[in-house]
């Protein structure tokens, strides 16, 4: 290949090493620098062939020297990195024009790779062509909260449409927060200015949608145009007939842009025949996965400092977390997602007279809403897996002498109701309860007296 030049930007000499000595590797001649104005003056003097930058150079982000590099040189393909890994810096990078954004800490190769598509492609990439919205992306406090891994791609996804007028379909599990992501899609995007429809069709009858989409005679429907986002909550849940008006409305292409989400997987639908399989296709334009909570772990610590803060603006006391408090959130696989933290946050912040939250606040609270939710479809297995990590999960984490009575507590906590519940079935007959439970009678004797069951 024709030797091509990057430059490369990045005050962490470490960094600037590692990328230099691989992009050098594979063929390119690099010129690295740590400083914003070497770069701004090697963009202006028509040098290199794309640059690979970090968002921030000393003090200077390298979003305020984009719209001139975008002015004298508009075809130059800039990559930037980040380690602020926060969906406005990726919106900010596709606001200002950049080819891609690349969160840190990233795959080495995966840059090299990026580097060779950007300097392939004649143009940047439409969808982060730079077209301006009105107001900072910086400013828009948006709740969208994470720089895990799995997080980095919905930012990006969310980057790369929210300029587009594609229709984009949001699934995951209820609680990851798939309106904060449409809300992100329009708020962020060309349609920021316009008006933002949410309709929660798993509540709505056919008459509510049709109503809300198209007007009735006492009452206008949606003025469409090319600004207004609907937002169709729950599509999964649309009736046959609510499915027929939607399909009409995709169809005439009044000028908004559509937005979907659902908990159920609609190709799992559309093969049980409960879901129009021509608007399955309409929908399944751009498709964006929101992760549970337990994929995402590292998460929460960020999480619930957001919580707490919005608590406090809300007007509840300031709250601090214990540590210990922190590893049992982390322990803990949260099948309510981010909306269960955040109400146990929420919670605790009303309702704790400490201005720490303790280990023991945080247990106390699973272990009510354990109570709550065991149900009778739920297995044996999955309730007592429930259970333990509300009341076992913090001495598991404790370790040490802790750590090693809990194999014979829990066993004890299990065995003693179990053998209760047998007697109680044979009027306190020991023959027949050790026949019930598979052991001789001794045994069950033996076992009653360790457990301190009387013979009464």
């Amino acid at each position: 290949m024709s030797q091509k030049t990057v430059l490369l930007a990045e005050d962490d000499a470490s960094i600037r090493l590692i990328v230099n000595q691989t992009l050098v590797t594979a063929g390119y001649t690099v010129r690295a620098t740590s400083s914003p104005e070497a770069l701004e003056r090697w963009v202006r003097n028509g040098e290199g062939d794309i640059v690979v930058t970090d968002v921030y150079l000393t003090d200077t982000p390298i979003f305020e020297l984009l719209p001139s590099f975008k002015l004298v040189r508009p075809e130059l393909p800039v990559i930037v990195m980040s380690g602020q890994n926060t969906i406005l810096t990726a919106a900010s990078a596709a606001q200002h024009g950049a080819y891609d954004y690349l969160p840190k800490p990233f795959d080495i190769d995966q840059l090299t790779d990026l580097v060779g598509r950007a300097l392939s492609d004649a143009k940047p990439s439409p969808a982060m062509s730079g077209r301006k919205t009105n107001g900072d992306a910086s400013q828009s406090g948006l709740p969208l909260v994470g720089r895990s891994a799995v997080m980095q791609d919905v930012y990006r996804i969310i980057s790369r449409v929210m300029n587009t007028d594609l229709t984009v379909l949001i699934e995951g599990e209820s609680g990851t927060g798939k309106e904060l992501a449409a809300r992100a899609i329009h708020d962020l995007g060309q349609t920021r200015n316009g008006a933002f429809h949410s309709l929660d069709l798993a509540t709505s009858q056919p008459q509510d949608v049709s109503a809300e989409l198209f007007g009735t005679p006492d009452k206008p429907g949606i003025a469409y145009d090319s600004e207004v986002t609907i937002y169709l909550d729950e599509v999964g849940d649309l009736s046959q007939e609510a499915q027929t008006q939607l399909v009409k409305l995709m169809r005439e292409d009044g000028g908004a842009r559509i937005v979907a989400s659902t908990r159920q997987p609609l190709s799992a639908l559309v093969e049980s025949g409960e879901f129009r399989e021509d608007l399955y296709y309409r929908m399944n334009v751009v498709r964006i996965e929101m992760p549970p909570l337990r994929r995402r772990k590292e998460d929460i610590p960020e999480l619930v400092k957001a919580f707490l803060i919005r608590a406090e603006s809300r007007g509840l006391a300031q709250k601090q977390i214990a540590q210990p408090a922190m590893d049992l959130m982390m322990a803990y696989d949260w099948p309510g997602n981010v909306r269960e933290l955040e109400n146990l946050i929420f919670r605790l912040a009303a309702l704790s007279p400490d201005s720490t939250i303790s280990q023991r606040d945080i247990e106390r609270e699973l272990r009510a809403e354990t109570l709550k939710e065991l149900s009778p479809e739920a297995s044996l297995e999955s309730e007592i897996e429930a259970l333990l990590h509300r009341y076992v999960m913090a001495d598991l984490l404790k370790g040490g002498e802790e750590g090693e009575k809990i194999y014979q507590s829990v066993l004890e906590q299990v065995e003693r109701p179990l053998i209760k519940l047998a007697l109680s079935v044979t009027s306190g007959n020991k023959l027949r309860t050790a026949a019930l439970l598979g052991v001789n009678r001794n045994t069950l004797r033996a076992r009653m007296s360790v457990l301190g069951m009387t013979e009464d």
